[in-house]
């Protein structure tokens, strides 16, 4: 016999105390209460010396992100556990949202589609808030002499455009669909450790405020890149600047862990490696590449913030420190980081190409060998920045061999990508633009860093506008467009509307005409000679940066358009099937919305998932709205048994 009352508080039906309810308001105002303590104490006890304002500042920025994250409930799952009162079933379902509405987006919530669509409208504001910085720059720079802004202003507003796109870029594809999408992709419940996934998110949202800061502490001369020892002779904005790093690297090292541990333990039965969704390889590596190389800018930023708090010299030459340390550690991130934001939104391109062109996915094994060859490759190429810094010139052959290196398998995927078109009937939809465009925006961004790795040219062209406009075509031409066609694509499965297509078609356009004039101009005055990173330039540049500033402006309106697509649809747009594309991957064999714990039965893989075309007519048909059913062609099907991961 089982004694009912013990059983009902074993499995947590009805608890005694719900999990405070704690809410982003609430994570504001205990952040604010212990940064205004810190400020207090460490001001009467610390701020004396030369080291004193940097002190208080590095105190207090840390209380705020304690503070925000009590605050928010980011910790009260370890709390209750440490006082031996674990949350039960019922609080943790609690945790996840059930039943409560929209108010689960702003609270620490467990569900790993919420967190999801969190990441979603973070990364959106972060562009949102670096695209204006952009629009700064170019407005400083649309003639010679403006005096928009002063040169120190502008320093801080490159530098900040730059840190911000970045940090946006690296969650923007990984965030969203790596948490929304990537678990049901595999046929999982849920995410391996739902309050560190959570926990990731947050520790971003704390840090952002922080990061916005740096304005208002003097900002930041030296570029999103803050070489020492130019970093150690900055004011206090420097300071909020290492604390956001620091709290970012740990944020992306417990994302990474998650989503890789959840692709290789929590896959369904029968989906081997051969059968699991190229996606998944792509987000995985871009993560794991992660947990490997932030560390470095993290420990870059640590030995930063004891120069600038205790005294320590690490990068000073004259008392035996090394400029070249920082140099390699940052680069050691700086390099791999550019592949952490493009094999995501590379890999989402390569999934949603064949539901468009309706035949497999060409040579799933190249797609596979081109991403591990990628990573394999990237950390063997971040010397390539440093061919004029002087250090170790007999090393700049090899690092030009392994920088020419990594476009074969970088071109692999490419080829990849234009063997699914080839032939294919392509269904014209707004998400395989992104296809269109990501393959004439990379193409030219990675022609041009086949020059940039050539140390010869690399030596003309350092630290001019053209190696400005190579990384845009790179990342922004090839990652974010990535990224524009995975939102369009997911987009009814995460929101339960379709996207306005007719606006959205608009708007990416408008982005990639404006896209192109603008980096294009600046290709035009780097080879002319114009250097990256100045308030001003000689006349003989004026029609060059003209024609960039138009371009930046724009993209400005394209993006608006975009924007007001997506949030319009969110909105009143139509209600969206179960599978609008007819895809075969498991995510659209869900009911839309998608239920708390995606599967009421787990589903067992028989196949992969790319067999369009197989047994019938290649014309986009949907998917009947079923718990895991079968897809077409036998690509899954479902047991009664559950099954284990």
């Amino acid at each position: 016999m089982v004694d009912t009352a013990v059983a009902e508080t074993a499995i947590g039906r009805e608890p005694r105390r719900r999990v405070p309810r704690l809410n982003v308001l609430t994570g504001v105002v205990c952040g604010l209460i212990l940064a205004g303590a810190g400020w207090g104490v460490s001001s009467w006890l610390l701020s004396a010396g030369d080291y004193g304002a940097d002190r208080v500042v590095s105190i207090t920025m840390v209380c705020w992100a304690v503070g925000f994250l009590v605050g928010v409930g980011a910790l009260a799952g370890p709390i209750r556990w440490l006082l031996g009162r674990d949350l039960s079933v019922a609080d943790e379902h609690v945790l996840a949202g059930k039943d409560q509405g929209v108010g689960r987006y702003f609270r620490f919530t467990t569900d790993h589609k919420v967190v999801g669509v969190q990441y979603l409208v973070l990364s959106m504001t972060l562009f949102g808030v670096g695209g204006l910085l952009a629009m700064l720059i170019r407005t400083q720079l649309i003639r010679p002499g403006a005096r928009f802004v002063s040169p120190q202003t502008y320093n801080t507003i490159v530098g900040m455009h730059g840190i911000i796109m970045i940090i946006g870029t690296i969650i923007m594809v990984s965030g969203p669909f790596g948490n929304f999408i990537l678990p049901i992709m595999i046929g999982a419940r849920d995410m391996a450790f739902p309050r560190l996934n959570a926990l990731s998110f947050w520790l971003i949202c704390a840090a952002v405020p922080v990061l916005l800061a740096t304005f208002f502490f003097g900002g930041i001369p030296t570029g999103w890149s803050v070489y020492a020892p130019l970093s150690d002779q900055a004011p206090a904005g420097m300071d909020c600047f290492l604390i956001t790093i620091i709290i970012f690297a740990i944020s992306s090292g417990i994302a990474g862990v998650n989503i890789t541990t959840t692709a290789v333990k929590m896959r369904a039965r029968g989906m081997t490696w051969t059968r699991t969704p190229i996606f998944v390889f792509g987000t995985v590596s871009s993560v794991a590449l992660g947990v490997i190389a932030f560390p470095m800018f993290m420990a870059a930023m640590v030995l930063e913030g004891l120069n600038r708090t205790t005294g320590t010299v690490f990068y000073d030459a004259a008392h035996g420190g090394s400029a070249w340390l920082y140099a390699h550690l940052f680069w050691l991130m700086g390099h791999p980081e550019v592949y952490v934001i493009l094999l995501p939104a590379f890999a989402a391109v390569l999934e949603l190409t064949p539901v468009f062109a309706r035949k497999p996915l060409f040579s799933f094994l190249g797609a596979v060998t081109g991403i591990a060859g990628i990573i394999g490759l990237s950390m063997f190429v971040w010397a390539h920045h440093m061919f004029i810094s002087g250090w170790a010139p007999a090393l700049d052959g090899p690092f030009m061999l392994t920088t020419e290196l990594i476009s074969i398998p970088t071109g692999l995927l490419i080829l990849v990508l234009l063997g699914t078109l080839w032939r294919g009937t392509v269904w014209m939809r707004l998400p395989v633009m992104a296809t269109f465009a990501m393959l004439w925006n990379f193409i030219i961004g990675g022609i041009t860093g086949i020059y940039l790795s050539d140390v010869p040219v690399d030596q003309a062209m350092h630290g001019s506008m053209f190696v400005t406009a190579h990384f845009h075509f790179t990342l922004m031409g090839g990652a974010l467009t990535g990224f524009a066609g995975a939102l369009a694509y997911w987009f009814p499965k995460m929101t339960g509307r379709m996207l306005d297509e007719r606006l959205g078609m608009i708007g990416f356009w408008i982005i990639q005409i404006g896209f192109n004039v603008t980096f294009l101009g600046m290709f035009a005055v780097g080879l002319a000679g114009q250097p990256r990173r100045v308030a001003d330039y000689p006349s003989l540049f004026a029609t060059g940066n003209l024609v960039s500033s138009i371009g930046a402006y724009i993209i400005g309106s394209g993006a608006l358009i975009y924007l007001y697509a997506v949030v319009h649809s969110w909105r009143h747009g139509r209600r969206a099937p179960g599978n609008p594309w007819g895809a075969k991957t498991l995510e659209w064999q869900v009911p839309t919305p998608v239920p708390l714990e995606n599967f009421t039965v787990l589903p067992v893989v028989t196949s992969d998932f790319y067999g369009y075309g197989e047994g019938g007519s290649a014309a986009p048909t949907p998917a009947p709205r079923r718990i895991a059913a079968p897809v077409p062609s036998g690509a899954a099907a479902t047991t009664q048994e559950g099954g284990t991961a």
